[in-house]
């Protein structure tokens, strides 16, 4: 049967799922949602997945949603193929789960908001909200900082490898590095390193090309 992943190229969940299949090296089928007409919020993709967001993954007779668990998921399921993205060493996966989890709760919680204003509404021809856009990347720039300091110890945020805990955030990346909010980073030697590292991986330009 294969693995599908139900979604659309635009959407930043379903670019982190095929960023982890294209690390493993793994064939799929990218099943297109026609968000515009809705089909995300109806049968039978409300089966696939009952909150009504991108992505849907199928493996078989396994459905998932969620792309972080879909990721983790590969990672495991297809330990044996391309890049491991996880760690065999408990205490060092724990390292990197908490950076999984700093990524989905602090990191995300002011880049997705700026991804929307300075990236999506521009796509839409919405205006951006500029007093919105200041609030979040005070706030994004405190979160940097504790990265740079981070990234002082460490080449990537989980180690010395490249993990979920850096993949998880490329797509946010993507859509506000090329943006006013791209200075936050660069201000950041460290952090600029990073990104231009985990930017410049060959399955991540499979993915965005």
């Amino acid at each position: 049967m294969g693995i599908k992943v139900h979604g659309t190229k635009v959407s930043m969940c379903t670019m982190r799922v095929l960023a982890a299949l294209y690390e493993k090296g793994i064939d799929f089928e990218l099943v297109n949602v026609d968000m515009a007409t809705g089909e995300h919020k109806k049968p039978p993709y409300l089966s696939l997945n009952p909150f009504g967001q991108l992505p849907a993954f199928e493996d078989g007779d396994l459905k998932l949603f969620e792309s972080r668990a879909i990721a983790q998921y590969i990672a495991y399921a297809y330990a044996d193929k391309g890049n491991p993205l996880v760690v065999q060493d408990v205490k060092k996966m724990a390292i990197v789960t908490v950076w999984m989890q700093v990524e989905a709760l602090q990191f995300e919680a002011a880049a997705a908001r700026l991804a929307w204003e300075l990236a999506y509404k521009p796509m839409f021809g919405m205006e951006t909200d500029v007093a919105v856009v200041e609030e979040h990347e005070a706030k994004l720039a405190k979160v940097l900082d504790i990265f740079e300091s981070r990234l002082t110890e460490s080449k990537y945020l989980g180690g010395d490898t490249f993990t979920l805990a850096d993949l998880n955030h490329l797509p946010i990346i993507k859509l506000i590095y090329n943006t006013r909010a791209g200075k936050l980073f660069e201000a950041r030697s460290h952090v600029k390193a990073w990104c231009d590292d985990i930017q410049a991986r060959p399955a991540w330009q499979k993915v965005i090309s």
